[in-house]
């Protein structure tokens, strides 16, 4: 009992922390201590007002940009590829209720989003999900499936609603400001 009291207490404090975090003004401050913490950024760029769980299982690479105030839950892991862009408010879930357990356990998966993905505002993507490469997310959208790439998705449940050009070569992130 004790041994349980002491690790949420500690949980507790990792959370406080890092929700301080977020909201420091120098992004290589922040992103100093979230490596601190197990997250491997590489060359990203993540902006504040963000909340993230387990950052030990995130990993985010070069030329991506993390807008305002997203969500990333790392408890199952999450991968985000080469010059990804995620728009403001994005939540990225990878475990939740199962809501046919008779005891309510959880369950998830990890989610991979590839390379040259755009999820644009205020979308949620659930537990297990792959974003293929060049995919492109909607405002608004819930993810509950793969989505394939260049294929531009939408909706509650997002559904495919267009294509996109395969010839893809821009990079969201100018990474020589480190401290913006």
């Amino acid at each position: 009992m004790i041994k349980f009291k002491v690790r949420l207490y500690a949980n507790s404090l990792m959370w406080l922390f890092l929700g301080f975090t977020a909201f420091i003004p120098l992004r290589f401050v922040r992103h100093a201590i979230l490596r601190a913490f197990g997250m491997k950024i590489n060359k990203a760029i993540l902006d504040g007002a963000f909340h993230i769980r387990k950052p030990s299982k995130i990993s985010i690479d070069e030329g991506t940009v993390i807008g305002h105030g997203v969500t990333l839950d790392g408890r199952n892991g999450i991968t985000i590829g080469k010059n990804v862009n995620f728009s403001s408010e994005v939540m990225v879930w990878t475990m939740q209720h199962d809501y046919n357990d008779p005891s309510f356990s959880a369950s998830g998966g990890a989610v991979v989003i590839e390379d040259y993905a755009w999820i644009s505002v205020r979308v949620i993507i659930l537990p297990g999900v792959t974003i293929g490469e060049g995919a492109v997310v909607a405002a608004g959208a819930v993810v509950t499936k793969d989505v394939e790439p260049y294929t531009v998705v939408g909706g509650v449940p997002a559904r495919k609603i267009s294509t996109r050009n395969k010839n893809l070569n821009y990079r969201p992130a100018k990474y020589s400001l480190p401290f913006l």
